[in-house]
Protein backbone atom coordinates (compact mmCIF):
# COMPACT_ATOMS: atom_id res chain seq x y z
CA UNK A 1 0.00 0.00 0.00
CA UNK A 2 1.37 3.29 -1.06
CA UNK A 3 -0.06 6.75 0.77
CA UNK A 4 0.99 10.17 0.32
CA UNK A 5 0.41 13.22 2.51
CA UNK A 6 1.22 16.94 1.83
CA UNK A 7 -0.15 19.85 3.25
CA UNK A 8 -1.32 21.68 0.10
CA UNK A 9 -1.79 25.53 1.23
CA UNK A 10 -4.98 25.33 -0.52
CA UNK A 11 -3.03 23.89 -3.24
CA UNK A 12 -1.05 27.37 -3.46
CA UNK A 13 2.24 26.64 -4.90
CA UNK A 14 5.01 28.90 -4.36
CA UNK A 15 4.49 31.18 -7.38
CA UNK A 16 0.64 31.86 -5.84
CA UNK A 17 -1.15 30.08 -8.53
CA UNK A 18 -3.60 28.14 -6.92
CA UNK A 19 -3.98 24.66 -8.70
CA UNK A 20 -5.15 21.12 -7.23
CA UNK A 21 -4.40 19.57 -10.72
CA UNK A 22 -0.76 20.26 -9.73
CA UNK A 23 -1.18 18.83 -6.11
CA UNK A 24 -2.45 15.48 -7.67
CA UNK A 25 0.07 15.17 -10.38
CA UNK A 26 2.55 15.68 -8.05
CA UNK A 27 1.56 13.44 -5.94
CA UNK A 28 1.23 11.07 -8.60
CA UNK A 29 5.07 11.32 -9.34
CA UNK A 30 5.89 10.81 -6.03
CA UNK A 31 3.61 7.73 -6.00
CA UNK A 32 0.86 5.46 -7.49
CA UNK A 33 -0.63 5.69 -4.41
CA UNK A 34 -3.32 4.19 -2.92
CA UNK A 35 -4.36 6.43 -0.41
CA UNK A 36 -4.52 10.88 -0.65
CA UNK A 37 -3.86 12.94 2.02
CA UNK A 38 -4.30 16.08 1.99
CA UNK A 39 -4.29 18.64 4.70
CA UNK A 40 -5.41 22.53 3.60
CA UNK A 41 -8.37 21.86 1.50
CA UNK A 42 -10.70 24.81 1.19
CA UNK A 43 -13.53 25.48 0.09
CA UNK A 44 -15.23 28.89 -0.24
CA UNK A 45 -12.75 31.30 0.62
CA UNK A 46 -12.43 32.98 -2.54
CA UNK A 47 -11.21 35.95 -0.44
CA UNK A 48 -8.22 34.27 0.49
CA UNK A 49 -4.71 34.69 -2.20
CA UNK A 50 -5.54 33.00 -5.67
CA UNK A 51 -8.89 32.70 -4.51
CA UNK A 52 -10.18 28.75 -3.67
CA UNK A 53 -13.69 27.73 -5.44
CA UNK A 54 -14.81 24.09 -4.36
CA UNK A 55 -11.63 22.14 -3.88
CA UNK A 56 -13.51 18.53 -2.71
CA UNK A 57 -15.61 18.80 -5.91
CA UNK A 58 -12.44 19.91 -8.45
CA UNK A 59 -10.39 16.89 -6.41
CA UNK A 60 -12.61 14.37 -7.05
CA UNK A 61 -12.57 15.42 -10.40
CA UNK A 62 -9.11 14.70 -10.63
CA UNK A 63 -9.56 11.25 -9.08
CA UNK A 64 -11.60 9.23 -10.71
CA UNK A 65 -11.75 5.60 -9.52
CA UNK A 66 -10.75 7.48 -5.75
CA UNK A 67 -13.23 7.56 -3.02
CA UNK A 68 -12.83 10.88 -1.47
CA UNK A 69 -14.27 12.36 2.21
CA UNK A 70 -13.81 15.79 3.45
CA UNK A 71 -13.73 16.77 7.22
CA UNK A 72 -13.76 20.74 7.69
CA UNK A 73 -12.23 22.06 10.68
CA UNK A 74 -13.94 25.29 10.12
CA UNK A 75 -17.21 25.35 8.56
CA UNK A 76 -18.57 28.92 8.50
CA UNK A 77 -20.03 31.67 6.51
CA UNK A 78 -19.56 34.74 5.28
CA UNK A 79 -21.38 38.06 5.51
CA UNK A 80 -23.11 37.28 2.07
CA UNK A 81 -24.26 33.75 3.44
CA UNK A 82 -21.78 31.89 1.77
CA UNK A 83 -20.59 28.13 2.81
CA UNK A 84 -17.21 28.02 3.93
CA UNK A 85 -15.36 25.26 4.66
CA UNK A 86 -11.28 24.62 5.48
CA UNK A 87 -9.96 20.77 6.46
CA UNK A 88 -8.47 17.80 5.54
CA UNK A 89 -9.50 14.88 2.85
CA UNK A 90 -8.33 11.44 2.62
CA UNK A 91 -9.17 9.97 -1.38
CA UNK A 92 -8.65 5.98 -1.54
CA UNK A 93 -9.19 3.78 -3.93
CA UNK A 94 -9.22 0.81 -1.77
CA UNK A 95 -12.54 -0.48 -0.52
CA UNK A 96 -14.08 1.95 2.56
CA UNK A 97 -15.57 0.18 5.46
CA UNK A 98 -15.89 2.98 8.03
CA UNK A 99 -15.45 7.49 8.09
CA UNK A 100 -15.38 9.55 11.59
CA UNK A 101 -13.97 13.18 11.44
CA UNK A 102 -12.69 13.83 15.19
CA UNK A 103 -12.96 17.72 16.75
CA UNK A 104 -9.38 18.15 18.13
CA UNK A 105 -9.16 20.34 21.55
CA UNK A 106 -9.06 23.71 21.18
CA UNK A 107 -8.49 25.49 24.57
CA UNK A 108 -8.41 29.00 24.85
CA UNK A 109 -5.12 31.01 24.24
CA UNK A 110 -5.93 34.42 23.46
CA UNK A 111 -1.90 35.06 23.52
CA UNK A 112 -2.34 34.51 19.50
CA UNK A 113 -4.32 33.70 16.50
CA UNK A 114 -5.83 29.85 15.96
CA UNK A 115 -8.25 28.35 13.80
CA UNK A 116 -10.00 24.70 15.11
CA UNK A 117 -8.49 21.72 14.13
CA UNK A 118 -9.33 18.31 13.39
CA UNK A 119 -8.57 14.38 12.18
CA UNK A 120 -10.35 12.99 9.60
CA UNK A 121 -10.18 8.99 10.06
CA UNK A 122 -10.72 6.36 7.53
CA UNK A 123 -10.79 2.41 7.65
CA UNK A 124 -10.26 0.78 4.40
CA UNK A 125 -9.59 -3.12 3.67
CA UNK A 126 -6.03 -3.13 1.79
CA UNK A 127 -5.44 -6.27 0.05
CA UNK A 128 -1.97 -6.81 1.29
CA UNK A 129 -2.86 -5.50 4.85
CA UNK A 130 -5.87 -5.99 5.84
CA UNK A 131 -8.21 -3.53 7.80
CA UNK A 132 -6.29 0.09 8.49
CA UNK A 133 -7.09 2.76 9.76
CA UNK A 134 -5.93 5.70 8.27
CA UNK A 135 -5.59 9.15 9.80
CA UNK A 136 -4.73 12.56 8.81
CA UNK A 137 -4.28 15.87 10.72
CA UNK A 138 -3.03 19.31 10.70
CA UNK A 139 -2.49 20.81 14.04
CA UNK A 140 -2.10 24.46 15.31
CA UNK A 141 1.25 25.99 14.40
CA UNK A 142 0.51 29.60 16.80
CA UNK A 143 -0.25 27.84 20.44
CA UNK A 144 2.04 25.50 22.04
CA UNK A 145 -0.50 25.06 24.35
CA UNK A 146 -3.44 23.64 21.86
CA UNK A 147 -1.15 21.25 19.39
CA UNK A 148 0.09 19.73 22.69
CA UNK A 149 -3.80 19.26 23.66
CA UNK A 150 -4.31 17.97 20.60
CA UNK A 151 -1.02 15.44 19.91
CA UNK A 152 -2.89 13.88 23.35
CA UNK A 153 -6.04 13.72 21.88
CA UNK A 154 -4.70 12.15 19.09
CA UNK A 155 -2.72 9.26 21.04
CA UNK A 156 -6.39 8.79 22.88
CA UNK A 157 -7.94 8.42 19.80
CA UNK A 158 -5.82 5.65 18.82
CA UNK A 159 -5.75 4.01 22.17
CA UNK A 160 -9.27 3.63 21.97
CA UNK A 161 -9.53 2.59 18.85
CA UNK A 162 -7.14 -0.29 20.02
CA UNK A 163 -9.13 -1.37 22.87
CA UNK A 164 -12.37 -1.72 20.33
CA UNK A 165 -10.22 -3.62 18.49
CA UNK A 166 -9.33 -6.05 21.51
CA UNK A 167 -12.90 -5.83 23.44
CA UNK A 168 -15.41 -5.33 20.66
CA UNK A 169 -18.98 -4.36 21.23
CA UNK A 170 -21.77 -6.96 21.09
CA UNK A 171 -22.77 -7.08 17.45
CA UNK A 172 -26.19 -5.67 16.85
CA UNK A 173 -28.48 -5.36 14.07
CA UNK A 174 -26.77 -5.77 10.69
CA UNK A 175 -28.92 -3.40 9.03
CA UNK A 176 -28.64 -0.51 11.65
CA UNK A 177 -26.11 1.89 13.09
CA UNK A 178 -25.55 -1.21 15.69
CA UNK A 179 -24.27 -3.35 13.12
CA UNK A 180 -20.41 -4.56 14.03
CA UNK A 181 -17.90 -2.08 13.01
CA UNK A 182 -14.39 -2.81 11.74
CA UNK A 183 -12.05 -1.60 14.58
CA UNK A 184 -8.24 -2.34 14.17
CA UNK A 185 -5.20 -1.88 15.78
CA UNK A 186 -3.37 -1.14 12.32
CA UNK A 187 -3.04 2.95 12.07
CA UNK A 188 -1.35 5.38 9.93
CA UNK A 189 -1.47 9.11 11.37
CA UNK A 190 0.23 11.85 9.14
CA UNK A 191 -0.25 15.34 8.20
CA UNK A 192 1.55 18.41 8.97
CA UNK A 193 1.94 18.52 12.74
CA UNK A 194 3.83 21.88 12.99
CA UNK A 195 6.22 21.13 15.04
CA UNK A 196 9.88 19.10 14.70
CA UNK A 197 10.54 16.26 16.22
CA UNK A 198 12.29 17.64 19.04
CA UNK A 199 8.67 18.79 20.23
CA UNK A 200 7.05 17.31 23.43
CA UNK A 201 4.53 17.10 21.93
CA UNK A 202 5.96 14.52 18.96
CA UNK A 203 7.13 12.24 21.93
CA UNK A 204 3.53 12.66 23.38
CA UNK A 205 2.06 10.83 20.56
CA UNK A 206 3.81 8.14 20.56
CA UNK A 207 3.90 7.53 24.41
CA UNK A 208 2.59 4.01 25.86
CA UNK A 209 -1.01 3.26 27.12
CA UNK A 210 -3.79 1.28 28.97
CA UNK A 211 -1.70 -1.65 30.05
CA UNK A 212 1.14 -1.72 27.99
CA UNK A 213 2.57 1.22 29.77
CA UNK A 214 3.14 -1.13 32.97
CA UNK A 215 3.89 -4.26 30.31
CA UNK A 216 1.02 -6.14 30.34
CA UNK A 217 -0.41 -5.70 26.63
CA UNK A 218 1.69 -6.36 23.31
CA UNK A 219 2.59 -2.91 21.92
CA UNK A 220 -0.19 -1.04 20.00
CA UNK A 221 1.78 2.34 20.21
CA UNK A 222 2.32 4.71 17.03
CA UNK A 223 6.02 5.13 16.39
CA UNK A 224 7.25 7.79 14.04
CA UNK A 225 8.31 6.27 10.44
CA UNK A 226 10.99 8.23 9.35
CA UNK A 227 13.82 6.61 12.28
CA UNK A 228 12.28 3.16 11.43
CA UNK A 229 13.42 3.39 7.93
CA UNK A 230 16.53 5.62 8.23
CA UNK A 231 17.49 5.08 11.53
CA UNK A 232 19.46 7.97 12.82
CA UNK A 233 19.41 10.16 9.49
CA UNK A 234 17.64 13.23 10.41
CA UNK A 235 14.41 14.04 9.09
CA UNK A 236 14.36 15.37 5.17
CA UNK A 237 12.85 18.87 5.86
CA UNK A 238 8.99 19.15 4.53
CA UNK A 239 8.75 23.10 5.09
CA UNK A 240 10.42 25.91 4.97
CA UNK A 241 12.44 24.53 2.26
CA UNK A 242 12.18 27.09 -0.45
CA UNK A 243 10.01 29.58 1.22
CA UNK A 244 11.45 31.64 4.29
CA UNK A 245 8.06 33.71 5.38
CA UNK A 246 7.83 31.74 8.70
CA UNK A 247 11.63 31.32 9.36
CA UNK A 248 15.20 31.30 7.44
CA UNK A 249 15.57 27.25 8.53
CA UNK A 250 14.04 23.97 6.59
CA UNK A 251 12.52 21.73 8.81
CA UNK A 252 10.27 18.74 9.32
CA UNK A 253 6.77 19.60 10.25
CA UNK A 254 4.87 16.66 8.14
CA UNK A 255 5.40 13.19 9.49
CA UNK A 256 3.71 9.71 9.27
CA UNK A 257 3.16 7.51 12.41
CA UNK A 258 2.38 3.96 11.63
CA UNK A 259 1.13 1.97 14.91
CA UNK A 260 3.50 -1.47 16.13
CA UNK A 261 1.73 -4.27 14.14
CA UNK A 262 2.29 -2.37 10.93
CA UNK A 263 6.23 -2.15 11.70
CA UNK A 264 7.30 -4.94 10.09
CA UNK A 265 5.71 -4.34 7.28
CA UNK A 266 6.92 -0.65 6.68
CA UNK A 267 9.09 -0.66 3.40
CA UNK A 268 9.89 2.82 2.57
CA UNK A 269 9.65 6.60 3.30
CA UNK A 270 10.57 9.44 1.38
CA UNK A 271 10.25 13.10 1.02
CA UNK A 272 10.14 15.04 -2.40
CA UNK A 273 12.22 18.06 -1.58
CA UNK A 274 11.75 19.14 -5.34
CA UNK A 275 7.90 20.20 -5.54
CA UNK A 276 7.17 23.64 -5.77
CA UNK A 277 3.98 23.28 -5.67
CA UNK A 278 2.97 24.15 -1.82
CA UNK A 279 4.70 25.88 0.81
CA UNK A 280 5.22 22.15 2.31
CA UNK A 281 6.93 18.71 1.18
CA UNK A 282 4.75 15.68 0.10
CA UNK A 283 5.71 12.77 2.04
CA UNK A 284 5.68 8.99 0.51
CA UNK A 285 5.14 5.52 2.69
CA UNK A 286 5.22 2.45 1.38
CA UNK A 287 3.94 -0.72 3.41
CA UNK A 288 3.83 -4.50 2.13
CA UNK A 289 1.71 -7.67 3.06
Amino acid sequence: MKLVTWNTQWCRGLDGMVSPRRIVEGARALADFDVLCLQEVASGYTRMPGAPADQPAELQALLPGFRLFFGAAVEEFDAQGGHLRFGNLIATRLPVAMVRHHPLPWPADPAVSTMPRMCTVVTLNSPDLGAVRVMTTHLEYYSAAQRSAQARALRALHAEACEQAAAPPQAGDEHSPFQPKPHTQQAILCGDFNMEATDPAHAEIQQPFGLQAAGGTPGMRLQDAWPIVHGQRPHDPTFRLFDKQYGPEPAAFDFVFVSEPLIPRLRRIEVDRQSRASDHQPVVVELEG
